[in-house]
């Protein structure tokens, strides 16, 4: 029998969760449907947000014949049949993991997406941004899948516990359904599986209490600690110690996400705050805690503890400076506001083929330096980058800085 997760899996848009600005009454996705005008996208996300299930149904109800290509375990042999389809019709091709589509499939497929008889939906659950090949992402649109929210896991696992599907006439408590959505990591398939396993462990059972559950999904899957803390309050609680300079309190909280064993999450924790929270107070401190890292990953746990906690204790007690992550928001923040201007001629290329003798060029000048204006006039006096006094590192940047000015 197909596991719960796939017999459950949704037909229509409207029984899809957590997605309304796909597949709601005014998503992309659905709008597209409804005026026969369906364009190649990409689709990402993490794992058991509906990506796949999207796709099918978008492709279901597209009005052409669709088919499958696995861009990991697929080749170009089959690529070649599907495509010879389009000589009668056109077609929609969903691409599992897009991200890994090899040159010769990729270069194949570009013809028949460009004349429109082959129209692209692609799932990944990388960022297309930097993970697919720029030749394909750029001939498709970009959907983010969100992460489902706990509270439409719990209507998920309610439907489903209601449905034709489930055999078990009993009756399960309210707190197994919060407890399983918990620590579902935002997954719909992961819930469904933790539900059938519990249902299956439980079934002579009258009643599906908080023990049954314990005892069925077992600790290794848990996004919860002993204490029923949240997986992700416990990261937010460990980095804010970190950035507040208690080693002891960071000890603490990786001690509890070490117990979850999911390094991955720990690792990307870590390399973020050395560079969010630690950042230009000790630049040299993020590619230590990156080969410490990368250490723990190479020997697994329960070694990776080592590593770890040598980079938790150096960067908990390493001087702070937030200057750079602060700078490049408020940059950005000037580019949503719509305030970026032409970029100066005297550093435009197009410009400067004709007229090269205006660029300076910096190391022709004493200190390799020399002022010219680089930002577009109407911000040429907005301020990014204000440096701290938090470390030597910084305050002789605030200095150079200062040298700047005076040219």
């Amino acid at each position: 029998m197909k596991p719960l997760a796939h017999r459950l899996r949704p037909s229509t848009f409207e029984d899809v969760v957590g997605q309304d600005h796909l597949v709601g009454p005014n998503g992309i996705i659905k709008t597209m449907l409804e005026r026969k005008n369906l364009i190649s996208f990409i689709l990402y996300g993490s794992p058991g947000t509906g990506k796949t299930t999207i796709a099918l149904i978008t492709a279901q109800n597209a009005g052409m014949d669709f088919y499958h290509f696995n861009a990991s375990t697929d080749n170009k042999a089959l690529l070649k049949e599907i495509s010879d389809t389009t000589m009668y019709r056109d077609i929609v091709l969903i691409i599992d993991e897009i991200h890994r589509m090899k040159t010769d499939v990729q270069d194949y497929l570009l013809p028949f997406v460009e004349n429109g008889k082959i129209t692209i939906i692609g799932i990944t659950t990388l960022n297309p941004y930097s993970a697919v090949n720029p030749a394909i992402r750029s001939r498709c649109h970009i959907f983010k899948v969100e992460d489902i929210e706990s509270e439409d896991i719990k209507k998920v696992l309610l439907k489903a516990i209601h449905s034709d599907e489930i055999t078990y006439d009993g009756e399960v408590s309210n707190e197994v359904i919060s407890y399983i959505s918990e620590r579902s990591n935002n997954e719909v398939r992961t819930a469904l599986n933790m539900l059938e396993a519990t249902l299956i462990y439980g079934a002579k059972e009258p009643l599906i209490t908080l023990s049954i559950v314990k005892r069925a999904i077992g600790d290794k899957s848990l996004r919860l600690d002993g204490d029923g803390s949240s997986f992700f309050d416990i990261l937010s609680a460990f980095q804010k110690s970190i950035r507040g300079s208690d080693v002891q309190a960071s000890l603490h909280y990786l001690s509890r996400l070490l117990v979850i064993e999911d390094l991955q999450s720990i690792i990307r924790r870590l390399l973020v705050i050395v560079y969010e929270d630690v950042g230009l107070a000790n630049p040299s401190l993020g590619p230590k805690v990156y080969a410490a890292c990368q250490t723990a990953l190479m020997v697994g746990l329960p070694e990776a503890r080592i590593p770890l906690a040598v980079a938790v204790i150096d960067t908990a007690l390493s001087p702070k400076s937030n200057t750079a992550i602060t700078a490049i928001d408020k940059a950005l923040e000037t580019y949503k506001e719509g305030r970026v201007g032409p970029i100066p001629d005297h550093i435009l290329n197009r410009y400067l083929i004709q007229h090269p003798e205006s660029y300076k060029y910096p190391h022709n000048y004493k200190n390799s330096v020399v002022y010219q204006q680089y930002l577009p006039n109407n911000i040429k006096d907005d301020v990014y980058y204000e440096p701290k006094e938090e470390s030597s590192y910084e305050i002789a940047l605030k200095k150079r800085l200062e040298a700047l000015k005076l040219l």
